[in-house]
């Protein structure tokens, strides 16, 4: 079962200092957990949109650290750029992924904003979802006058007291807003002319405020020499990218301008593109014609995702594919360490052995991957005898028929890895010796899949209705154990 996961998407007011977005990528990436999907730096706009997921506390731990590098190395006091700002952190936004609520995120939110505004001394101000009165739900509201604005209304105006932190702007970080909220889609339409004025009237009559569009906010920009329908999306399901694109080119035609190009900035789910490419081709099941996915389909799962599978809280997929992926890790070391070894004129005299050992490790770093699925289907079909009535006179054949099946995968994973623990022995000793490590690493690979793979063949004889069923399976995987001097 996959574990909890949260998307995190911190807005930064730096766009042209490549060392200073580095130092940024690298703070969020530092935290465990963390998988940065996407970064857009927009030197016009002068800010840097970071989207990453993460389990909920890594995704706090990871803000804060950008956080941090923010606050240390942008100076709003200096900062030009279209966009409007009010932080060196603009603002974080959390968005629920993978089993978590809006509320969990709303929780996240204040954590961060309690644990920032305490040790960087920011002004932080509860946004979306998590905000604590009815005129911050909306960003734009709260940022309403820019850094300049805030800072001198804050300490002055209550209204412009923050959610936590001092009441006093930072003098070089500003002010953050945190926040919780659904998917947002930050969308943005070039018009072929240099009018901003143009766009500054699109923008006016398709956004909500303005009697517009649903869940549309909309300002209009002028960036490298010409206008922009700058958008956020808040809900792509009320409102999608199909339909604001629509009314922009509406608005566009009747002033006599075409639309130039539209760009996402950041990320955007996947069926937003695949629901404007259905509208526009007229096609109603897109997505059951789609080759990569049908390619991904066949291919299985990625690692992460099957590591996310083995964390879960089922027993599918468990010890025994774990044993066998151990098994092909190591096949592919000793694979690794004879590729290393071919063709340098320094191991000439074991070229032959080690192309040897090169081709049996590759077979069996084959055969343990598939043991991995070969596991998972094996225990399935012990479930499936488990789920018959007790009463049934066929359970205990059928359990008993699908145990030895189980025990007879593990047995397999345990011949391929008793034979990788001699192939790694071997090639440490012969092959390069640069690569020697690996082939100890191999080794303990190998070793560790034996073991967990005789303690599956173990479990599973033992659960037998008469051990004898299963006894020549055990003493098999005992004798591999022994073999290689495991005990």
């Amino acid at each position: 079962m996959p574990s909890p996961l949260i998307e995190c998407v911190p807005n930064f007011s730096e766009g042209r200092n490549a060392a200073t977005i580095e130092a940024l990528r690298t703070a969020l990436t530092g935290v465990p957990g963390v998988r940065l999907l996407d970064v857009q730096a927009d030197a016009a706009h002068n800010r840097s949109v970071f989207t990453f997921v993460a389990p909920p506390d890594a995704s706090v731990e990871a803000a804060l650290a950008a956080m941090r590098v923010a606050t240390e190395r942008i100076d709003l006091s200096r900062h030009t750029g279209e966009h409007p700002r009010m932080g060196a952190t603009d603002v974080v936004p959390f968005v629920p992924v993978r089993d978590v609520t809006m509320d969990d995120c709303v929780a996240l939110a204040r954590r961060l904003a309690e644990r920032a505004a305490a040790e960087l001394r920011i002004p932080v101000y509860l946004y979306a979802k998590a905000a604590t009165r009815p005129e911050r739900e909306r960003l734009p509201d709260i940022r309403k006058g820019e850094f300049e604005g805030l800072r001198d209304r804050i300490g002055k105006d209550p209204a412009a007291d923050p959610d936590f932190g001092p009441r006093q702007i930072h003098p070089t970080a500003g002010a953050t807003a945190i926040g919780a909220r659904p998917f947002l889609v930050a969308f943005n339409i070039y018009l072929d002319t240099g009018d901003v004025a143009i766009a500054k009237d699109i923008a006016k009559r398709i956004r909500t405020s303005s009697g517009g569009l649903p869940a549309v906010q909309a300002s209009g920009f002028e960036v490298a020499g010409k206008a922009q329908v700058s958008m956020n999306l808040l809900d792509i399901d009320v409102t999608s990218p199909a339909t604001v694109f629509a009314a922009v080119d509406s608005a566009a035609r009747q002033r006599g301008v075409a639309i130039l190009k539209s760009e996402v900035v950041g990320l955007i789910p996947e069926r937003a593109v695949l629901g404007a490419g259905a509208a526009c081709l007229k096609l109603p099941d897109p997505e059951g014609h789609l080759l990569e996915r049908k390619i991904l389909a066949a291919e299985g799962p990625t690692l992460d995702g099957w590591l996310d599978q083995l964390a879960g809280g089922t027993p599918v997929p468990g010890g025994g594919s774990a044993a066998a992926l151990a098994g092909a890790l190591a096949g592919a070391l000793v694979a690794m360490v004879a590729r290393l070894t071919i063709g340098r004129k320094a191991y000439a005299s074991v070229q032959q052995r080690t192309a040897e050992i090169l081709a049996e490790a590759e077979a069996l770093r084959a055969q343990l991957r598939r043991l991995v699925d070969d596991d998972a289907a094996a225990y399935a079909k012990v479930s499936a005898a488990y789920r018959l009535p007790k009463d049934d006179p066929r359970r205990t054949r059928a359990a008993d028929e699908a145990l030895v099946g189980a025990a007879q995968t593990p047995l397999a994973m345990a011949r391929g890895a008793a034979r990788l623990v001699a192939l790694a022995q071997e090639i440490g000793t012969i092959g390069n010796r640069n690569a020697h490590s690996d082939a100890m690493v191999a080794q303990a690979l190998a070793r560790a899949a034996l073991r967990g793979a005789v303690e599956n063949v173990r479990v599973n004889v033992a659960a037998l209705s008469e051990l004898g069923l299963g006894k020549s399976l055990l003493e098999e995987a005992e004798l591999l154990e022994r073999g290689v001097g495991i005990t």
